[in-house]
């Protein structure tokens, strides 16, 4: 939370890329040159392979990164359970799925000394984490820096803040994250989360499934939506520390922990397309009507987990971005409908078009499959009479976890004190303006 680590956040450098091939060292000469595991890696390093693909799975979807680092990771201690908190993980059968609205404010205050690990908070998912399938929302709420390093060998983690910057060490090296960007993790990776301001709240999609990818783009031909270029991987920066360091690791929906006596963090140099990044979300090219008409939500995905049927994904992360809306003779906000999917939205900055109240930033609402949904009262009466000029939504930031099954939520997420009890209201006192002709 000091302005040092503000400092060092902002002026770290980057590679460029979703996807790409990388390499970076930290110390010159740290990278084996025309080889991955050579008989003696340079620098007394030991090489590793961290696979976050079958070794056979085509090329265009393998992902690996070689890492040489002081310590392999073999080198630790054995785990031993330790609790959960409110961290949950899928199959999740403590509850019936639920057809209703529902619609939460945000998370309460976390207790003093809450890092990011314990303020974990499961709101529910789908799947089976053993099986590599489906997913969970969580959300999060510190006041602490995490002085221990995490992995989840779940799934990877799509962290969404809110409120607060982040500075993420990884064994890759180290990211930064405030609230409008969002930064991936993938499957298996250790890092640590240092907050940059006294307090960090957001959101989280873990991701049992495929690893997100960008979305294929199809008629929209070449260019548009998330650009690679945009999304920035570390540049190699590593922890040679002696002395205990804890380190938890998520395995089949528990926590498990070890006491290492060196950092984990300590890989000199790595090459490979398996690695952490993050995107600025402001730098998503929006794509919309310029004639008639509100294009299906599926053109602001960001990133997708695609599943065994071709256009069905595990998981979409969609985004409300800044965008102009001209539609002519259009209702504009999003539509009525419903829907084979089931949706998660959460609101980072300020307000989304299509619910005038109740809706705020750290919030969340979720329509499970099918669940009839779309403008409240309000938004509905306003947009109905306004005058279609050319608008510019500016005053927003939105996203969706969006997911083929139902979610079911956790026991803890249906009891909330902070579950919006009037939710439905919204909609009531809908007027009838039919009028058959006579």
């Amino acid at each position: 939370m000091s302005g040092d680590a503000r400092k060092r956040a902002e002026a770290l450098a980057y590679l460029s890329g979703f996807g790409n091939e990388h390499s970076s060292e930290a110390v010159p000469g740290a990278l084996p040159d025309g080889r991955n595991s050579p008989q003696r890696a340079p620098l007394g390093l030991y090489a590793e392979q961290l696979s976050g693909t079958a070794f056979t799975e085509p090329r265009a979807h393998n992902r690996r990164s070689w890492l040489y680092r002081v310590r392999p990771s073999a080198a630790h201690p054995k785990f031993v359970r330790t609790g959960n908190g409110r961290l949950r993980t899928a199959p999740f059968n403590q509850a019936v799925p639920d057809p209703n609205r529902l619609r939460w404010n945000p998370l309460p205050e976390p207790e003093p000394g809450t890092d990011f690990v314990k303020g974990l908070w499961t709101l529910g998912g789908n799947g089976d984490a053993t099986q590599r399938t489906g997913m969970a929302v969580h959300l999060y709420h510190a006041d602490s820096s995490m002085e221990r390093v995490f992995s989840d060998a779940d799934g990877e983690l799509l962290i969404v803040p809110e409120s607060g910057g982040l500075l993420l060490h990884t064994e890759f090296g180290r990211l930064h994250a405030e609230p409008g960007e969002v930064a991936l993790i993938p499957r298996g990776v250790r890092f640590r989360v240092e907050l940059l301001d006294a307090t960090a709240r957001g959101y989280v999609c873990e991701n049992y499934g495929a690893a997100f990818r960008l979305p294929d783009l199809g008629p929209i031909g070449a260019n548009g939506l998330a650009n690679a270029r945009d999304f920035r991987a570390p540049v190699a920066a590593y922890e040679d520390a002696e002395g205990p360091v804890e380190v938890v690791n998520k395995f089949c929906g528990n926590l498990w922990t070890a006491t290492y006596d060196h950092s984990p963090l300590d890989v000199v140099a790595w090459h490979g397309n398996y690695l952490p990044y993050v995107y600025d979300l402001r730098r998503f090219n929006v794509i919309g009507t310029i004639s008639y008409d509100h294009p299906d939500p599926s053109i602001f995905t960001v990133l997708t987990s695609p599943s065994d049927t071709p256009g069905l994904a595990g998981v979409d992360f969609v985004v409300f971005a800044p965008r102009w809306l001209v539609g002519e003779d259009t209702f504009r906000p999003p539509y009525f409908h419903r829907n084979v999917m089931s949706e998660y939205m959460g609101l980072i900055e300020g307000a989304y078009d299509a619910k005038a109240e109740g809706f705020v930033p750290g919030g969340g609402s979720l329509h499970n499959m099918m669940s009839a949904h779309g403008p409240d009262r309000e938004t509905f009466d306003r947009a109905s009479a306004a005058e279609l000029r050319p608008q510019k939504i500016d005053d927003g930031l939105a996203f969706m976890f969006e997911t083929r099954w139902p979610v079911t939520l956790t026991p803890h997420a249906a009891r909330a004190d902070h579950l919006q009890g009037a939710y439905d209201d919204v909609w009531q006192g809908m007027e009838r303006h039919f009028r058959p002709a006579r």
